[in-house]
């Protein structure tokens, strides 16, 4: 069950970032990600290396992109990300930590092997007498329908006293609810001090979310300065969402933050290296144009071509420029006509490559319909 992400309009106002293809640009699709309350849980990051050049500042990843829907040509103007959501982790994955200063021994032991009603009904021995550990657990096997119907408004019944025990994932679980409105009643202030409650307790998904609350409190760059720390804690564990994030305080100049490209740069990869495929757009722009570093041509070409292939449109399009250009990589217009072909069945329009698709000839056509149906 997803809850609706945060509407925070006031952030494309707040911080753009600009990183401009060497052969032309369209509108990067912001990743838009919801916070499951199911989906506390890490994204290990990916170590395969592409072909056609190795990044210098990491290998890129495969695995499912944030990608986002296509739009029309224009100049990037790329807003600080939603509040994350990441992909549920394996039970075995699950650290007890976060259930509690103390796991539930049996319970937690049952949902580790994948037992979850077992695990359920000895957490419920425990949550019914209080135990805050065992009501997290209990909440997270209700919210995400672990061997029993999902149940939402239950599990936010337990999350919620979990979250007055001070239990910092309950914390930041119910705080999502308050903030939805759909199970609990809508309650903005108490969201904002859970939130903030489990921020300061070290939970890196609710720093992140806490910092976006701020910018919402807050556009300007003051409420920036009140985000970035924050968004510097969530970076500092490894949350791709909040290295983005703070790549692009750097790479603005705002929040408090000097210019500070190399800086930029560098979070740009680590973002990157987990897939973050808005990321991986701006590190391969970013190295094409040497803005940050060396100018690497045969790795912005990798990276690219990552993005495009993990699905992302904007990537895609950006992808066949390269193949028409020979930026990176020998120049190939039949790859280029099949790439800006997928691009175009996605719904972006790119008029310089719809002249460049008109100017083929027949078999070089259909050579690149070909292509585009293999293509991922």
């Amino acid at each position: 069950m997803r809850w609706s992400r945060l509407s925070f309009t006031a952030l494309a106002a707040a911080l753009t970032v600009h990183a401009a293809a060497a052969a032309g640009a369209e509108t990067v699709p912001v990743p838009q990600p919801r916070p499951d309350i199911g989906t506390p849980g890490t994204k290990a990051p990916e170590t395969s290396t592409p072909t056609n050049g190795t990044p210098s500042n990491g290998a890129p990843s495969n695995g499912a992109p944030n990608t986002g829907a296509a739009h029309a040509d224009k100049p990037i103007e790329t807003s600080l990300p939603q509040p994350a959501t990441l992909t549920p982790p394996s039970a075995d994955s699950v650290n007890p930590d976060r259930f509690g200063a103390k796991p539930p021994d049996a319970a937690y032991g049952a949902f580790q092997r994948g037992l979850y009603k077992t695990a359920y009904n000895l957490a419920m021995i425990r949550a019914k007498n209080g135990d805050p550990a065992a009501q997290t657990l209990a909440a997270e096997i209700l919210s995400r329908g672990l061997g029993m119907p999902l149940n939402a408004a239950e599990a936010a019944k337990w999350y919620g006293l979990a979250a007055e025990q001070g239990v910092p994932e309950a914390q930041f679980q119910y705080a999502l609810m308050l903030l939805d409105g759909r199970y609990v009643k809508k309650d903005d202030k108490e969201a904002y001090a859970l939130m903030q409650a489990a921020a300061e307790a070290g939970n890196r998904l609710a720093q992140f979310n806490f910092a976006q609350l701020l910018v919402q409190q807050d556009p300007g760059d003051g409420g920036l300065a009140k985000a970035a720390v924050y968004y510097e804690r969530a970076a500092a564990t490894g949350l791709a969402d909040a290295q983005y994030a703070m790549a692009q305080l750097y790479a603005n100049g705002a929040g408090g933050r000097p210019r500070d490209d190399a800086k930029a740069r560098i979070l740009l990869a680590q973002a990157a290296r987990q897939n973050y495929d808005t990321a991986q757009i701006d590190l391969a722009s970013w190295m094409i144009e040497g803005r940050g570093g060396s100018r690497d041509l045969k790795s912005g070409f990798a990276w690219m071509r990552r993005a495009a292939e993990g699905g992302n449109v904007a990537a895609q399009n950006r992808l066949a420029k390269l193949y028409m250009g020979g930026i990176g990589t020998d120049p190939d217009l039949i790859l280029a006509g099949a790439w800006y072909i997928v691009a175009r069945r996605a719904g972006l329009i790119d008029p310089q490559m719809d002249d460049f698709l008109q100017g083929l000839d027949d078999d070089q056509t259909r050579q690149a319909l070909q292509k585009a149906n293999r293509l991922p």
